[in-house]
């Protein structure tokens, strides 16, 4: 038999062995995936702390009436969309965002002020009213979210920007422990960017394509983190059982004593089993003898 096919026995041995603890351990295999697979679950969804992402479109160009210009303008766009990337994750966007953020609210109309009326004096000295008073009104403001306590550092680990190639509009994506916070984080990080960028750059066309919604879910994966614990589980089980098996040193085959060790077999010892109500004594022997002798 050459080396190869020596080789190609041991494996089939071996793969062979392999199958047979599998069946034989197969119980206790299926406990280790299942409570493994339990724990994860258990972990990801009721330890660790979740987090959520909401996203915000923007697009930022120049407004031009030259039509020639229009398509050079594009394109410079499309180019300094990476200026914009880091642009909007600077410490002066993300300043004004999280002062935004401490006091989210929105001036709706701003306030007017008292006007005294207006009279005309006529020649028989009478006066005639020409413009009424006008009452001082305060001005009105809208809240549009909860108010958050965020530093700028925070929010620039909280903050990310993607882009696309080709394509003036990015997206301005922001993770939070809480969906309403996520989307807060987002829309006032893109407003500040929108009331910021005309005094950064040559820009007066910013436009936030579609606000940022309350954030999904994102981490943990709970599905993932608990098929990586069922597949934890199938691979200790199967290191335990092999390791148990190498370590056992019973001899199963007579191949092992004569290739192994280089002993020669003399002959094998055959297991016999007894009936249970039967006993051999003396007094058996004895009358088993006469029995032979009177034959």
């Amino acid at each position: 038999m050459s080396a190869e096919q020596e080789n190609n026995e041991e494996v089939t041995i071996d793969l062979r062995r392999l199958f047979i603890l599998i069946r034989k351990h197969i119980i206790s295999i299926l406990i280790w995936m299942i409570g493994l697979g339990l724990i994860a679950y258990g972990v990801s969804e009721y330890v660790l702390v979740p987090k959520y992402t909401a996203s915000t479109q923007l697009l930022v160009n120049r407004k031009t009436e030259d039509a020639n210009q229009a398509y050079a303008n594009q394109q410079a766009d499309i180019n300094a969309v990476t200026t914009y990337k880091d642009i909007i994750t600077s410490n002066v966007i993300l300043k004004g965002a999280s002062k935004y953020l401490a006091n989210p609210v929105t001036l709706v109309k701003k306030a007017t002020p008292a006007k005294k009326a207006v009279y005309k004096t006529n020649d028989n000295r009478t006066r005639t009213l020409v413009k009424k008073a006008v009452k001082a009104k305060p001005a009105v403001y809208k809240r549009e979210s909860k108010s958050y306590s965020i530093s700028p550092s925070e929010l620039a680990s909280a903050v990310s920007v993607t882009t696309t190639t080709s394509s003036q509009v990015f997206t301005l994506s922001a993770t939070a422990e809480t969906p309403a916070k996520a989307q807060a984080i987002a829309n006032a990080v893109a407003k500040e960017f929108k009331e910021q960028i005309p005094k950064i750059m040559d820009v007066n066309n910013v436009t936030i394509v579609a606000e940022a919604a309350k954030g999904t879910k994102t981490y943990p994966k709970v599905k993932m983190i608990t098929m990586v614990g069922v597949l934890a589980g199938l691979v200790i089980s199967l290191l335990i059982i092999i390791i148990k098996d190498l370590s056992d040193t019973t001899v199963r085959e007579d191949s092992f004593m004569t290739n192994e060790l280089g002993l020669t077999n003399l002959g094998e010892i055959a297991s016999i089993t007894m009936p249970k109500d039967w006993t051999f004594t003396a007094k058996t022997a004895e009358k088993r003898g006469s029995s032979r002798r009177r034959v």
